[in-house]
């Protein structure tokens, strides 16, 4: 019994979709759909090939490449090959011109090789037919991608030609759908040895792609570079990025598509923000926007008990905190780091103001029934003291004092510490902790601190990178970006702790899936010889480094950090608006940090454009 055929209705949604809305030929260019074009044919290749040579071709932006290479009798290749040596010898001998007859000698010598290659070696060869077509959707492209066709080819050491009153058999020979075309490879045909096909990487892509992630830019030979920061193995131990340049040269615009993208995938991003540049990017992200610099939401109380991980988990696989049994208690870190916080804040004060202040503190948490074992999990923002209650414990211990010389210490404690119990500074840190951010996007403004004295600065820096930290260690299973931008403004030259933290953060965030990404100006702020051992490892434990346009001392130290050659130190100094020097573990590429329209709709009005 015969088979029934059926018949396979067409696909009219599928042709929509596939087919372009016309297409026109003319004698030297195409146009098909939206896009102009024209196809070249190489018609000669190099007597003798360097290994790349056809990636070189395949490669090039914005252009399409067809090739076919098909297996060649040996016998009649041979046959025809000795034909040809006879008579490349014969036109060397009778040539008067010494020019033809060296061209004659160097044509006969490069058969006969070939020969020895095919007939002793037992080289297979095949007839290779390469095309390319540059595609764009404007004349003034097209113009600059067929010079660089011309160009690419002429480097390879080929020769090609447009395919004229051909463009559609050329066009067919490139499609995918289309068998290869008589006529087309009558012109470009040529025997071709497969060890020159193979070692020129026909086949080979350049750019740099982890496979996931996200689109990052162009390299310079217009290959797609997809990097995933979060993706770890060989030399990607971390995810953690610098970033280093000159104002203008793009590296606000870098980092805020950085935050787009990594936004999109669901890692929750925080930022520390000095110059006011993100709050228009937060509030299109619906996210949190706290002012850090005396705002009434944004307030910090340094003398909240934070929770501190350990860098171990249970059986479970549970983070494991230092007041459940585990070691020195939280009260006991947070009393630390009390210390260094007085430090910052008052760098007169003495080894004896700190040990009676460290006093008060104890009696202090105890009135607020606080001791060394407490569990902190419990307690909410209003459970914890201020410092006008520490200013009261301070001031009943004076008065109670009878040593006159210790009682005169408390009067300087409480003279020294009077802007923050009693005058300007209170408004940053004597209170209730307000911050209460729920969103996957916030942004810590300290842009009202840039008018404040360094001490300032330098504390309540410290204050927001220990909340961001507690933030950054609360869920292992959640991805936090922390940026960090204008990062010099974290370097105290006099008490250097708020730059030996962020350093451990950086050394640590890897084990609760966080990183961080360091942003600033230049590298010499980093490498300081007051701050060098602490400041010189922020530039050199991220796995990813973003280096832009810069010059002078600092391009000179970047050259020495980074060990780079003169042409990556050229990438610098030319100091190009979004181009960059990119390394990624042991790997360094030039990037042109391309853009979509939609993600700056996003950015704001301030930097970053």
């Amino acid at each position: 019994m015969a088979k029934k055929h059926e018949e396979i209705p067409v696909n009219g949604a599928l042709l929509n979709s596939i087919t372009p809305i016309g297409m026109e030929y003319k004698q030297n260019s195409i146009i098909v759909g939206e896009n102009m074009g024209k196809v070249y044919g190489i018609v000669k290749y190099p007597q003798s090939a360097d290994y790349g040579w056809l990636s070189k071709l395949t490669n090039i932006p914005s252009t399409v490449a067809s090739i076919t290479f098909t297996p060649v009798d040996d016998s009649a290749f041979l046959e025809s090959l000795s034909n040809t040596i006879r008579q490349k010898r014969g036109e060397e001998q009778s040539a008067k011109d010494a020019l033809v007859a060296s061209r004659a000698k160097r044509a006969a010598d490069d058969a006969e090789k070939m020969m020895i290659q095919v007939d002793q070696q037992g080289e297979k060869i095949g007839a290779m037919s390469l095309l390319i077509a540059p595609l764009t959707r404007d004349e003034k492209a097209l113009k600059k991608v067929c010079q660089k066709v011309e160009s690419a080819i002429a480097v390879a050491k080929c020769k090609g030609r447009v395919l004229s009153s051909l463009q559609k058999e050329a066009f067919k020979q490139i499609s995918p759908f289309y068998s290869p075309q008589e006529k087309i490879e009558q012109i470009t045909q040529r025997i071709l040895p497969l060890s020159s096909f193979i070692g020129g990487f026909p086949f080979a892509s350049t750019g740099l792609n982890d496979g996931r992630g996200y689109y990052f830019g162009k390299d310079t030979s217009g290959g797609l570079v997809v990097i995933d920061p979060w993706m770890r193995g060989g030399d990607r131990t971390n995810s953690n990025m610098v970033i280093m340049g000159v104002a203008g040269v793009g590296k606000s615009t870098k980092i805020k598509d950085i935050i787009i993208c990594e936004y999109m995938r669901g890692t929750k991003i925080i930022m520390i923000d000095p110059e006011r540049e993100y709050k228009e990017l937060t509030r299109n992200l619906h996210g949190d926007w706290l002012n850090c610099g005396g705002g009434v939401k944004g307030r910090l109380n340094p003398l909240q008990i934070r929770l501190v991980p350990l860098d171990e988990e249970d059986e479970d696989g549970e983070t494991l905190y230092r007041d459940e049994g585990n070691g020195m208690g939280a009260l006991a870190l947070h009393m630390k780091s009390l210390e260094i916080f007085f430090k910052l804040y008052k760098s007169s004060l003495t080894e004896m103001h700190i040990a009676l202040l460290k006093m008060c503190l104890t009696e202090l948490y105890n009135k607020f029934n606080i001791f060394w074992d407490t569990d902190i999990s419990i307690l909410k923002n209003e459970d914890y003291p201020i410092f006008t209650n520490l200013a009261e414990v301070i001031e009943e211990r004076k008065n109670k004092e009878i040593d006159p010389d210790v009682k005169k210490l408390y009067n300087e404690i409480l003279l020294l510490l009077h802007d923050l119990f009693y005058g300007s500074d209170q408004f940053l840190w004597n209170g209730h902790t307000t911050i209460n951010a729920q969103s996957r996007c916030v942004c810590m403004d300290t842009h009202d601190l840039q008018d404040t004295s360094d001490n300032i600065k330098s504390t309540q820096y410290y204050e927001v990178l220990q909340w961001c930290w507690d933030q950054m260690t609360k869920n292992r299973e959640e991805r936090v970006l922390l940026i960090c931008d204008e990062s010099y403004l974290m370097i105290d030259h006099r008490v250097p702790q708020s730059l030996i933290f962020l350093r451990n953060c950086v050394k640590r965030d890897r084990k609760y899936e966080a990183a961080i990404a360091i942003i600033s100006h230049s590298v010499v702020d980093f490498l300081d010889p007051s701050v060098k051992m602490y400041g010189q490892a922020l530039l050199d434990i991220p796995c990813i480094k973003i280096l832009m346009g810069t010059d002078g001392k600092n391009l000179q130290e970047t050259k020495d950090l980074y060990k780079l050659t003169e042409a990556e130190e050229e990438i610098l100094a030319a100091k190009r608006r979004k181009i960059g020097l990119v390394l990624i573990g042991s790997k360094r590429l030039q990037v042109d940090f391309e853009l979509s329209e939609y993600k700056m709709k996003y950015f704001g009005k301030a930097g970053g454009k």
